[in-house]
């Protein structure tokens, strides 16, 4: 008598094994936002690594995808920082969200486009969000914004 397999729903959904020295879309990804919620709190590696118990070294292998952040660690990363674990997930790109992504089989093999840097991830503009919330007068913060927008729409045609 021969036993048929049962299927679960999750069981034709197959992820391959990333090539040894390959990161993780997704791991990046998490270790990019630890990294933009670190600077804008004015954060340095070794500083959050205290927190943590970890060394800068290890802070700055998470904030490159190198190393897997854990999930009791990620948990713990959210109460230092101040964020929902959610936080670390929020805008990720869709091409590395669903099973049926190219990038299941590594990024070493497949042709990349070059990718625009974030520019919310820039050393300038976290320095200049924290300048701007250290400006303690309201009104004077609200001037400010409100001519960095019209700066920034000069060479816009209306």
């Amino acid at each position: 008598m021969t036993r048929k397999r049962r299927s679960s729903p999750t069981a034709a959904v197959k992820y391959e094994r990333l090539p040894p020295g390959v990161s993780n879309p997704i791991d990046i990804h998490v270790g990019s936002r630890v990294r933009l919620r670190r600077t804008l709190l004015g954060l340095s590696q070794e500083k959050l690594g205290e927190a943590v118990g970890l060394t800068f070294q290890q802070i700055q292998k998470y904030e490159r995808g190198a190393n897997r952040i854990g999930a009791s660690r990620l948990f713990e990363l959210s109460r230092i920082l101040d964020v929902p674990v959610s936080f670390f997930f929020d805008d990720m790109p869709e091409s590395i969200q669903g099973p049926d992504r190219e990038t299941d089989r590594g990024l070493g093999d497949q042709q990349q486009e070059a990718l625009e840097p974030d520019p919310l991830t820039r050393r300038e503009t976290l320095e200049l969000v924290r300048a701007y919330y250290r400006i303690d007068d309201a009104q004077v913060r609200r001037r400010l914004f409100e001519l960095a927008k019209s700066l920034g729409n000069r060479g816009e045609v209306e």
